[in-house]
């Protein structure tokens, strides 16, 4: 039998015989120590008639202790405390024994002492010197280790310094420590010196010829993590981050740092969401989702799954995403019961097929176009899609009594410049007046760009990086708000626990954001440098857009109150008659194309 493979299968002995060695060894030579190392015979009787005594105590009380269950690999602080209570205990014990059984008369009183000191010293040593040799000694790799510098000399810092050094699959050297609190400079850990602070970064690179750069900064904010990226400004050298404890305790991320992605430079708290309300009214439920294969409807039909839904409907016009989608639902979820529909949310004829057919209880609405400039180019499609689609599937829902009926719509859509933005403000406007007559819990969430889906401007500064620029941005000055995709698809989940009667949610996307400063520090993110590498063109802005975006309607402003990062604005009234009527002459002036006039029509429905 292989070696390293009996000694694993008899650990456990092995450690014990161990203890009981070093336990002798200690007690022998404490009385080797107190005697000058001239032990006569009577003393050599009474260490014969008492050893079996203090072993009886000192095993049983480890064991209590599980000194015989540790990793020695990773022996800590926690470790010396436990061995310092179970020697403690173990001396309390004995001198108790010694006292009333065996009495004092005789014993050398020094003994208890030495005996502590050096039980102590060997079963801590013992711990400290194997770590010690494994980190020292671990296996060389044929490949030259990276050298790495960590930035952020904390808890989760340390953390990538244990693991550098205990595990030999990472190949990387840690060369030292960045940290801007002045208190920590030129000082060391674990006998890596902290070099600096971020405005060194530069500088001990060059150095060290450092190959890799690890954040470990899991608590940073975005504003934070953006700062130090722009120190970072250097090429040919990796960034990688630590992820949040949060998402590791989720068991979303490991503990290993990774790529650093576009969603860190926002460094947003994770969201709270209440699992038990969302559940309570997904479980056991049909859900319909449309757009379920673009960013935020497949986000939802991924989070969905986690409440034990009876079915999920997956509706699309695009058969390639929801394809891909089914796939994944097959392969990670294959005990949840989903179809796909692909089709157009303007087929009424469609609609009332699978709302009889499939009787849908729940319904988030994530279908619409959202390209503000091809919008501009085409108002008639955006009307269709947008304003029509989306009446059609309200008065459905109506109609078929759904129990909710959850609109995804956009900060664009508030004091509206652009035809998308007035589009979705519009279908808001139908959906808080339907909202007053039915039973149907009818409801909006609105909120920004989603970092790195399909319609943001993240994919698009990539493939440009890749095809070694110019990234082209409307202005220099434009700002905007920005979520993850997943934090976004766990808020409106909320808000649809939360909605009644036609409430707008919006929800809290902290600052804006310098597009400018986004598109530099993905360059960075590449290990280019700006202006060098790849430069940035401004092309000015394009029609509808503006310089920064809004969440709240001025009307809306007074009437918002606000629970964990979601606002929630109560509906404003509307008469469904005249509303209903100008939607009537907005479709048919839709059908002739007039853009123009479709533009009147609708500034007129949003003045109402």
């Amino acid at each position: 039998m292989n070696v390293k493979l009996l000694i694993l299968k008899f650990r456990r002995l092995i450690i014990v015989a161990v203890h009981l060695v070093l336990i002798i060894c200690a007690y022998i030579l404490a009385f080797y120590l107190r005697l000058d190392f001239k032990i006569d015979s009577n003393y050599w009787q009474i260490i014969i008639k008492t050893l079996p005594v203090l072993i009886c105590i000192k095993m049983i009380i480890f064991k209590y202790h599980g000194l015989f269950s540790g990793l020695w690999r990773y022996a800590s602080v926690d470790d010396i405390w436990r061995i310092i209570k179970a020697h403690t205990l173990a001396l309390i014990g004995f001198i108790a024994w010694i006292a009333f059984i065996h009495t004092l008369a005789g014993f050398p009183r020094s003994v208890f002492i030495l005996d502590y000191i050096l039980s102590f010293y060997l079963v801590a040593g013992v711990r400290f010197f194997t770590r010690l040799f494994r980190e020292k000694f671990r296996p060389i790799s044929e490949n030259r280790p990276k050298k790495v510098l960590i930035i952020g000399a904390g808890e989760a810092g340390v953390l990538v310094l244990r693991e550098a050094r205990n595990n030999p699959k990472t190949n990387i050297e840690v060369i030292g420590f960045i940290d801007d609190s002045p208190n920590k400079k030129n000082l060391r850990i674990q006998g890596i010196k902290i070099l600096g602070g971020c405005s060194d970064i530069a500088s001990v690179v060059e150095k060290y010829g450092i190959d890799e750069i690890i954040i470990a900064i899991p608590s940073a904010k975005g504003e934070v993590i953006r700062n130090i990226l722009s120190h970072c400004q250097i090429p040919s050298v990796k960034i990688r981050i630590v992820p949040g404890l949060q998402k590791i305790l989720n068991g979303d991320l490991e503990v290993k740092p990774r790529d650093i992605r576009p969603e860190d430079l926002l460094g947003r708290e994770t969201a709270n969401v209440n699992e038990k309300e969302i559940g309570g009214y997904l479980n056991e439920k049909i859900v319909l989702i449309t757009g379920a294969g673009g960013s935020i409807g497949s986000a939802l039909c991924r989070q969905i799954v986690n409440f034990n839904p009876k079915e999920i409907i997956l509706f699309d016009h695009n058969e390639n995403n929801v394809y891909f989608l089914g796939i994944e639902f097959l392969t990670k979820h294959p005990r949840i019961k989903f179809r796909t529909i692909i089709g157009d949310i303007k087929d009424v004829g469609l609609l009332k097929r699978v709302f009889s057919l499939y009787k849908p209880q729940v319904i988030f609405h994530a279908a619409a176009h959202k390209h503000v400039p091809l919008m501009e180019e085409n108002p008639a499609a955006a009307i269709k899609n947008n304003i029509i689609g989306s009446r059609n599937l309200i008065y459905a829902s109506h109609h078929y009594k759904i129990e909710r009926f959850i609109l995804i719509s956009t900060d664009k859509a508030v004091n509206p410049t652009s035809v998308m933005g007035i589009t979705k403000r519009i279908s808001e406007m139908i959906l808080q007046s339907k909202a007053k007559m039915s039973k149907t819990k009818f409801m909006a969430v609105r909120f920004g760009n989603v970092l790195g889906s399909d319609g943001s401007v993240v994919p698009l500064f990539k493939k440009q990086i890749e095809e070694g620029g110019p990234i082209t941005l409307t202005s220099p000055e434009v700002k905007r708000y920005f979520m993850s995709v997943r934090e976004a698809s766990q808020l409106v989940l909320q808000a649809g626990a939360m909605g009644n009667a036609g409430e707008i949610f919006i929800l809290d996307m902290g600052e804006q954001i310098k597009i400018l400063d986004l598109a530099k520090e993905l360059i960075t993110l590449y290990g280019l440098k700006y202006d060098e590498d790849i430069k940035i063109k401004f092309i000015g802005l394009r029609p509808g857009e503006k310089l920064f975006e809004e969440t709240l309607l001025n009307s809306e402003k007074d009437k918002a109150t606000k629970t964990d990062k979601i606002y929630i604005a109560q509906s404003d009234y509307f008469d469904p008659l005249i509303l209903r009527r100008l939607i009537r002459e907005l479709e048919k002036t839709a059908d002739v194309t007039d853009e123009a006039n479709l533009i009147r029509k609708m500034r007129e429905i949003i003045s109402l």
